[in-house]
């Protein structure tokens, strides 16, 4: 099988769900000054890659849905061959290359592109388009549509209809192929040894930055380009805030440490969250409030299987969460006495307020619908073999009248990444410790 093959394989199956003789329209992600003549380093759109495989900017992917006896087409627009700049940056394809390495039918520069257009979206039925995503892409649009009105007198007509092409983009992406598991598998591998290799290295008097710089060395050095997204290293009270991406604080004897981070090996994602304790040693307040967010992992991980709904899984997890708080004393028996008590009076929500987990792909927080659109009710959607998605329950212990002051203080969260299959689940992260002994054994080896 040729490199590109699952490129053009997805892309013959996005012109099959479109209108015969219907034009799509895919750019990738502009660049980015960072500041004066520096850029943030580039990152293209995950939907471009999804149909293309190609990184470099400056490029438009064209796709045109067969009809009558007129084959399907794949065009890409790229940067030409420019000697002088490939000093500078580096290898750029050029047409012809990325014509032949990514099994485009054709391939054109991109300064061709506004021509091109009016000569593709001419008497087509439809254009297929981000609607409203990207302003600039608007407005590439109606020129690109002006200009096929302009040839009216010819007996040309502009597309009458504009589709939503991340709708169809979103369910397949939904949906990863042998592949993609692989891509994933690895991430979640890497990202697991680093959550280790930040543990081993943990100490008390150790500032979060240099628990962070445990991890992108890991990520780095296994071969990942990227981390996913910024890394969260909350000691002690900053694991409380669920967003905390500062690290900067110093840890202290008795912290738990919060690290939620993972990286991203070829383009798709890994999302893990750990809990332990930088000196090594769980509490006994810590140790019970660790092993109830495991049970509610557990259950939550019991649910993920093809066929189930979406939201057993978080229900899963809320029901273990609820009668865990009311077992410890976080919330009030007197108040509420049983756990479908608590949760009809979403008194769980003062120490567990985020979703259970999301789906993970290309993006960390990737694209597909989470209900059946389908149907009148719009109901969670069933899990299906080849979804992959997070499962990360949670418990946030702030300082309240009422709540037990040895749990002040302490947020813990532990997510996995998990692919449904054909008869239930497959964890991607397991080499991240989980287990409290697990944990307490890998960082005796610091």
């Amino acid at each position: 099988m040729t490199p590109y093959a699952p490129y053009a394989a997805r892309r013959a199956r996005l012109c099959a769900q479109m209108l015969p003789g219907a034009v799509a329209i895919l750019p990738t992600a502009p660049e980015a000054v960072r500041n004066s003549d520096s850029d943030y380093p580039y990152r293209h759109d995950s939907y471009f890659y999804y149909l293309t495989g190609f990184t470099e900017p400056d490029s438009v992917a064209v796709l045109v849905a067969a009809h009558g006896d007129q084959a399907a087409q794949s065009i890409l627009f790229c940067r030409q061959k420019n000697a002088e700049r490939e000093i500078w940056d580096g290898f750029r394809y050029g047409p012809d290359g990325a014509k032949a390495a990514f099994g485009f039918g054709a391939a054109y520069p991109i300064d061709d592109l506004d021509g091109e257009m009016a000569r593709l979206l001419a008497n087509a039925p439809a254009a297929y388009y981000a609607l409203g995503h990207s302003a600039a892409l608007d407005l590439q649009m109606k020129t690109w549509l002006q200009n096929v009105r302009r040839q009216a007198r010819t007996g040309v007509s502009a597309p009458g209809v504009a589709h939503d092409l991340f709708a169809l983009l979103d369910e397949m992406r939904l949906f990863k192929d042998d592949g993609e598991q692989a891509l994933m598998r690895r991430a979640g591998a890497i990202s697991g040894r680093a959550h280790a290799r930040a543990m081993r290295a943990s100490r008390p008097g150790m500032f979060e930055y240099q628990i962070e710089a445990e991890l992108l060395h890991e990520f780095r050095a296994s071969g990942a380009q990227y981390p996913a997204y910024t890394p969260i290293v909350a000691a002690g009270a900053n694991a409380c805030v669920l967003h905390y991406n500062a690290n900067r604080a110093q840890t202290r004897d008795g912290d738990l440490v919060l690290i939620d981070a993972g990286c991203e090996f070829d383009s798709y994602a890994s999302d893990i969250t750990r809990t332990y304790p930088v000196n090594g040693r769980f509490s006994a307040p810590q140790k019970l409030l660790y092993e109830l967010v495991l049970a509610a992992q557990s259950a939550a991980l019991a649910a993920v299987q093809p066929g189930r709904r979406y939201s057993d899984i978080h229900d899963s997890a809320v029901q273990v969460l609820a009668q865990g708080m009311l077992d410890v004393g976080l919330l009030d028996r007197a108040v509420y006495g049983s756990a479908d008590d608590a949760i009809a009076e979403r008194a769980h929500l003062q120490f567990y307020m985020h979703g259970t987990g999301h789906w993970l792909g290309l993006d960390v927080h990737d694209v597909g619908a989470y209900r059946d659109m389908a149907a009148d009710a719009k109901p969670s959607r069933p899990l299906a073999p080849g979804m992959v998605l997070t499962v990360e329950p949670g418990i946030y212990v702030r300082p309240a009248a009422g709540v037990p002051e040895q749990f002040w203080h302490i947020g813990i969260r532990i997510e996995d990444d998990v692919l449904v299959t054909a008869d239930g689940h497959s964890i991607l992260s397991d080499s991240a410790p989980r287990l409290a002994a697990d944990i307490e054994a890998v960082m005796r080896q610091r």
